[in-house]
């Protein structure tokens, strides 16, 4: 299944404890799970596309969601990506690692968390 994101290898290759796919029918190896803007933060980084030019990378978000909140013991997110696959006002919020969810559609899905989606207020300080 090709997904976006991370996961964990068992086995290191060359020093790398991560997986992705990158797109076509290849996989990379990676050190650390990154964004566009660099090394993922948990329960910090986020992706949020574009609106208007109002957001930009490193940007600060805050959300006031208690869902949120409570899953993630977190409301404030830096911008790491404005990723093309996202939809308009879409923020992707970066848990970090646990086991997943799944199987099947909710294999992308932290075992952590509770809700599919949540829709809630967000405001920019950054």
């Amino acid at each position: 299944m090709k997904k976006e994101g991370f996961g964990r290898i068992v086995t290191p290759v060359n020093g790398r404890n991560y997986i992705h796919y990158n797109d076509g029918d290849s996989y990379a190896f990676g050190s650390a799970p990154t964004g566009g803007g660099g090394v993922l933060v948990p329960r910090f980084s986020a992706a949020m596309k574009f609106a208007r030019g109002v957001l930009r990378r490193g940007a600060i978000v805050e959300t006031e969601s208690p869902d949120l909140q409570n899953v993630f013991r977190s409301n404030r997110w830096k911008i790491m990506d404005t990723g093309g696959g996202l939809r308009r006002w879409q923020i992707d919020c970066y848990y970090g690692e646990d086991e997943p969810l799944g199987p099947g559609k909710l294999m992308g899905r932290p075992r952590a968390t509770t809700f599919e989606y949540a829709y809630a207020n967000a405001r920019i300080t950054n």
